[in-house]
Order: structure tokens, then C-alpha cells, then sequence
């Protein structure tokens, strides 16, 4: 990965032979050495002395870890021993150990590239204050080493980073988002995709992209690496996409060649869950602050408490509680009223993977059952698709529409994490609530999945 973020950087016109190169979080050193390489093959057939006084001049890492540093020091001087005994000179000091968010940035560097430190962070009043513009409540470490690189790139000179998925999707990058499409718009990103097995829990949600400062907010070009062992990767081209209007909403891109037509698609869904009456909310019960108030059997003045097991992977509402620590009744008590739901909503699983079938699972919780039980609790671990007044379409149809596989796919070119989280669901392109009817009138009949599905893709332009 570290030479395909370089080859990335190389595609959008870093000249190695004259290039400026910053490592904002240098670590053990793995891509100043690299670029030292490259920088060292552009210059071939210059004297030693030169070419040890152009890295010098022109590469350098900053660390906050002294012993990372020496690390990346040391490897970078076994790798110019050559030149340094060539010319009779000491290899020039490459990195330098301080704390990069604390340091005065100069937009000198025609690359600023990385695999910044991951991790939320708690910034200082003056930190939260320098980067507040790209911000959005809780600081990530990779969302500031993103502001920091802006801050040290030239105009015209591009970025490389290494970070996870979610930047592209995740709420607390808004801003972020906002900041990059006006200051530095990507030019390419790669979709990293391991074997199982490799790099486990490491690749699985992870990117290379490459932003070009002060460039034009144009379509990006999209690829997959396929990483088949700690040595081989494949990489596929594939088409290009473009930012939204909103650009602190989700980046829509294909996190799969097939997905390229879908895309496509969705780019042209103007409507969202707000616009067919609907808005997101998480279940309001953390269990853990009321364990107290939980029951195991049903008795007067109780509600029941639906926990994310309640909707059956086939987009259904059983009320259960099977798991260990998931009693299914609940007591309230004075000041707890706003634990009660009331009105029949779509419940959604918060947490799904993208390894399992679906990543949308969802299920209509039905008046009927509230009514009998007068209100029920629903657990934190469930997202509640509400109305807000009078929905123009109904519960059924958010519930298959959110089970269908067109926009579980969809979901999926949107969302980074294991979380489905209210923000990407009310993110989701969705036809416009005018074009429903065929839909509403499917599940209306109890019409078999498949088509709804059929009906579905073909509002969304696609092949049945």
C-alpha cells in the first residue's frame, strides 16, 4: 500500500526529481523511505553530494514519538550509506521530533502524504480553535492530520493520505468534507479491499486518496486495490464520480465495480427520508442506566422493551429477547415518559458489517402492538425512521424500501463503519414520493419481495 499511495501521488503529477515531500506523522518512516527511493531514482547519475543535499532539502517527517523518529532517522540513513560514504558526508536529519498540530505550517510542500494517527482526540481550547473548520463535534486525529496537510500543501500540490472509509460518510466529517471539496477536491481514491485473512480488521474499511489543492471540483476517478497477501495487490480501474451539492453530505462512490451503475442512479435522487415525512432517531433506552428498571416477566404497568434482535434479518417484528442481559419488559417511572414510544415507526439495526448479507435490516413496528401495550421502550441499539406529522408514504413502504437489495447497495457506497447511523440513513437517495404508488400498492397486496425489488430498481433507472 505504501508504494501504490506513492504511485497514487506520482499519477497526479508529483515530479520525484524536484517534488517538496512532508510526512506530517512520519512514524517508523515507511513512506519517507519510500519517496527517498523514488527521489533518489530521479536523480540517478547526479554526484552523491548532490543528492544527498536534495533530500535533504526537500524531504521531511514530523513525529511526536522520539523513538518512532530515531526509527525512521536510522532507516533513512542505512538506505544513503552509500551516497554518505561516496561524498564524505553525514546524511541530512529528515525528521524532526515535535508535535505536529502544535507546529507553524508553511505551504511549501508539493506533497503531504501519510497514514496519519487514527483515534478520537481531545484538542486543547486553542487546538479546537485553529481547526474549528474543520470540525464537527467529536476531533478524530485523522480528520485534524487532514486539516494539518491542507495547511502545508501548496496550491496545486496534492495530498496522499491513508485513512478509513468513513471520512467519506461519517457525521463528525462533515466539515471536513466541506473543507476539502472547496479547498483541496479528491482527484482519485482507491477502495481497499484484503483477502480474508490479510490484514484483518485493518483494510477492511480503508482508502488512498489523493486531493489536489486549490484544484477543480471535478468527477474523481475511483479504483480497488486487492490485496491478496502482505506482498501482492491487484489494482482495477474503474469509473468516475462526482461530489455532491451538499458536500458535507455522505460522498456517494462505488465500493465495488458493480456498483458504478447504481451510482449513477442515485446521483439523480433528489428525495430522502425528510422529504417523504420521515426524520431519524436513535432508540432512547440505554439499558446499562437502567438495569433496575428491568423485568423478565410481563406485569401491570410494564412495556416492553424491543432490543435490536426484534427485527428478523428477513425485515420482520418478532418481540423478543433472547440475548444475554436482554430482559423484554420494562418498569418507567416518574420523569421517564419520554422513554415511551407511542407511534408506530421503522425500527433499523444500528450495527451491521459489511461482510453479512445485509447491512439495512429493518422492520415496522406496528400500532397495533403499541396500542395493546400502551407505548412500548425501544433500546439504543435501533434506529427509529418516525413520521413527522403526517408521512406522505407509509411505514410499510420505509420498511420494504429500506429491506430492498437496490438500496441496501446503495447504503453500502455510502456508509464507512459497522454503524448505520441516523445521519447516512436520512443521507440514502430515494425516489421521489410521488413515484411510491406503485410500491405502496406491492406491499399493500403482500406482494413477494422480488417484486418490489423489480419495482424498485426500475424507479431508480436500473435493469430488472
Amino acid at each position: 500500500m505504501t508504494q501504490r499511495l506513492l504511485d497514487l501521488a506520482g499519477e497526479g503529477g508529483v515530479d520525484w526529481s524536484s517534488a517538496r515531500v512532508l510526512d506530517p506523522a512520519s512514524g517508523g518512516g515507511a513512506f519517507l523511505l519510500e519517496a527517498a527511493s523514488r527521489m533518489r531514482r530521479a536523480l540517478e547519475g547526479s554526484e552523491p553530494a548532490f543528492i544527498l543535499a536534495q533530500l535533504g532539502t526537500r524531504l521531511s517527517g514530523l513525529e511526536l514519538d522520539p523513538h518512532a523518529a530515531s526509527l525512521s532517522q536510522a532507516a533513512l540513513e542505512i538506505f544513503l550509506s552509500d551516497l554518505s560514504t561516496a561524498s564524505g558526508r553525514a546524511a541530512p536529519i529528515f525528521v524532526k521530533v515535535c508535535d505536529t498540530l502544535e507546529e507553524t505550517p508553511v505551504a511549501q510542500y508539493d506533497l503531504v502524504i501519510g497514514n496519519p494517527p487514527y483515534g478520537r482526540v481531545t484538542l486543547s481550547a486553542a487546538q479546537r480553535a485553529r481547526y474549528a473548520r474543520s470540525l464537527y463535534g467529536h476531533a478524530n486525529l485523522y480528520g485534524v492530520f487532514t486539516d494539518v496537510a491542507l495547511r502545508w500543501t501548496r496550491p496545486g500540490g496534492v495530498i496522499a493520505y491513508l485513512t478509513p472509509t468513513s471520512v467519506l460518510g461519517g457525521q463528525y466529517y462533515t466539515a471536513l468534507r466541506q473543507l476539502l471539496a472547496a479547498e483541496a477536491p479528491p482527484v482519485a481514491i482507491d477502495f481497499v479491499h484484503a483477502r480474508r485473512g490479510v490484514f484483518e480488521d485493518v483494510l477492511q474499511e480503508t482508502l488512498l486518496a489523493l486531493y489536489r489543492k486549490g484544484g477543480k471540483r471535478d468527477r474523481f476517478q475511483v479504483h480497488y486495490l486487492n490485496v491478496d497477501n502482505e506482498r501482492e495487490a491487484r489494482l482495477t480501474k474503474n469509473g468516475k464520480v462526482g461530489l455532491p451539492i451538499n458536500a458535507g453530505a455522505p460522498w456517494l462512490a462505488p465500493r465495488e465495480p458493480g456498483h458504478v451503475g447504481l451510482i449513477k442512479a442515485a446521483e439523480g435522487m433528489a428525495a430522502r427520508l425528510s422529504d417523504w415525512g420521515y426524520g431519524v432517531s436513535t432508540g432512547p433506552l440505554v439499558w446499562n442506566r437502567f438495569k433496575s428498571q428491568m423485568r423478565t416477566r410481563a406485569a401491570r404497568g410494564l412495556h416492553p422493551l424491543i432490543w435490536a434482535e426484534a427485527v428478523t434479518a428477513d425485515g420482520r417484528f418478532v418481540f423478543r429477547a433472547q440475548k444475554k442481559n436482554h430482559a423484554p419488559y420494562f418498569k418507567t417511572e416518574a420523569g421517564d415518559e419520554w422513554l415511551v414510544v407511542n407511534q408506530r415507526c421503522v425500527l433499523v439495526q444500528r450495527t451491521t458489517a459489511k461482510e453479512q448479507l445485509r447491512r439495512l435490516i429493518a422492520a415496522e413496528l406496528p400500532q397495533a402492538f403499541i396500542d395493546t401495550h400502551g407505548g412500548v421502550i425501544v433500546e439504543n441499539h435501533l434506529n427509529m425512521v418516525r413520521a413527522l406529522g403526517k408521512p406522505i408514504v407509509t411505514p410499510a413502504a420505509v420498511a420494504a424500501v429500506l429491506n430492498s437489495d437496490v438500496v441496501d447497495q446503495v447504503f453500502r457506497c455510502i456508509s464507512g463503519s459497522v454503524a448505520v447511523s441516523a445521519f447516512e440513513l436520512e443521507a440514502i437517495p430515494l425516489p421521489p414520493a410521488s413515484a411510491m404508488a406503485p410500491i405502496e400498492r406491492l406491499v399493500a397486496n403482500g406482494s413477494p419481495r422480488g417484486a418490489i425489488e423489480k419495482a424498485l430498481r426500475g424507479l431508480y433507472g436500473l435493469k430488472a
